[in-house]
């Protein structure tokens, strides 16, 4: 798993939303964002965007954890409940594998463990592996 997470220090746009990983195991994740004043749109709620943004890194996380370079082909998300302010988590799960495509749903909890929102990805598995890049 510290090839996967070496390897995902480069996702920049995770870096700037402060999306930190706490676990990593095979088909699945867990991230968490502490929501700040440039998560929030104009009506004070966290941006559908970071939302997304969140799951998509924990998505991606849960996908390449098997070893082998995979990207998203389709992602969509629900939300649920407004959140201003807290502790963000995100958990990846994989719900299907075989052969070169795979789903995951990541569901966001605040810190209550209110349901915020749920994401559901659709993943390609490439040939390259992760410890070849």
């Amino acid at each position: 798993m510290e090839k996967i997470l070496k390897f995902f220090e480069n996702d920049r746009f995770a870096d700037l939303s402060n999306i930190e990983v706490v676990s990593i195991s095979p088909g699945k994740a867990t991230t968490q964002m502490e929501v700040e004043e440039m998560h929030l749109n104009g009506v004070g709620t966290v941006h559908g965007g970071a939302l997304f943004t969140l799951a998509d890194f924990t998505f991606a996380l849960a996908a390449n954890s098997h070893g082998t370079v995979t990207v998203a082909i389709n992602a969509n998300i629900s939300y649920f409940k407004a959140v201003s302010e807290g502790l963000l988590t995100a958990e990846a799960r994989e719900l299907s594998s075989g052969g070169r495509i795979a789903s995951y749903t990541v569901d966001i909890y605040d810190e209550g463990r209110d349901l915020v929102a749920v994401f559901q990805g659709m993943a390609y598995r490439k040939r390259e592996k992760i410890s070849d890049l």
